[in-house]
């Protein structure tokens, strides 16, 4: 199992793009997070089979919805055992 800590700018808050990534994530079968920062950008977290989490980000890559995404920050973290994916606020 992977965790991928995400963070993604552009225009990604106001246009349902945390909702999108929790619906694809559980299409995916992933477990964790995506939350609002205050500087606009969208902090995800996201656990599972590495194959699953490069789907996850390819998917954020074109930018939900209508998101525009210019830019994914992506580091590993050890997996934190979540329970599900959530919207956190």
């Amino acid at each position: 199992m992977r965790c991928a800590h995400l963070i993604v700018s552009g225009r990604v808050q106001g246009v349902f793009f945390r909702a999108n990534v929790r619906n694809k994530a559980n299409e995916l079968g992933l477990k964790g997070y995506a939350k609002n920062l205050p500087d606009g950008n969208v902090e995800v977290v996201a656990e599972g089979d590495e194959e699953k989490l490069e789907e996850l980000i390819e998917f954020m890559r074109k930018g939900p919805g209508v998101a525009n995404i210019e830019n994914i920050k992506i580091t590993h973290k050890e997996p934190e055992n979540f329970k599900n994916f959530e919207i956190r606020h």
